[in-house]
C-alpha cells in the first residue's frame, strides 16, 4: 500500500516505487533532475540512451516519483518536462504487518503552483 500526501485514486503499489527506487537508471535521473527537464535534456545529464530514458521516466512518473508537465515552446513544438514530485519517501510496516510506503510532496498554495506555471509561460514567450 501507498500512502501519498497528495493523495488520489490512483496511487502505486509498493512493488512499482522500490523497483524505481532500486533501479540505478531511476536514481541517475533522480539525481541529475535538479530542475525541470525535458527527456532529452534528462537524457544527456543522466549518460542514458534515450530510450532507456523513457521507459525509465514512465516508471517514475507511475511511482508518483515525477510529475511531467509541458513546455510551451512558440514554434508549436511542445516537450514534456519532468521534475521531481517528492522530499521524502518513507517505508513502514502497519499493524497488519503490511508494507506502507509514504511520499511526502512539496507543499505549495495554489497561488505558488500557479507564480511558477506562470513564470515558465513568461520564458518561452
Amino acid at each position: 500500500m501507498v500512502r501519498d500526501s497528495l493523495a488520489d485514486d490512483d496511487t502505486p503499489d509498493v512493488q512499482s516505487v522500490l523497483k524505481a527506487l532500486q533501479d540505478p537508471d531511476c536514481q541517475e535521473i533522480i539525481r541529475v533532475l535538479s530542475e525541470p527537464m525535458t527527456a532529452e535534456q534528462i537524457s544527456n545529464a543522466a549518460e542514458i540512451p534515450m530510450s532507456t530514458t523513457y521507459r525509465k521516466l514512465e516508471w517514475l512518473t507511475e511511482a508518483s516519483l515525477l510529475e511531467e508537465g509541458l513546455e510551451i515552446r512558440t514554434s508549436g513544438q511542445h516537450a514534456k518536462r519532468y521534475v521531481t514530485a517528492f522530499d521524502d519517501v518513507s517505508i513502514q510496516l502497519n499493524e497488519d504487518r503490511e508494507l506502507i510506503v509514504e511520499i511526502s510532496h512539496e507543499s505549495q498554495t495554489a497561488d505558488e503552483r500557479l507564480a511558477e506555471l506562470w513564470s515558465e509561460v513568461k520564458k518561452e514567450l
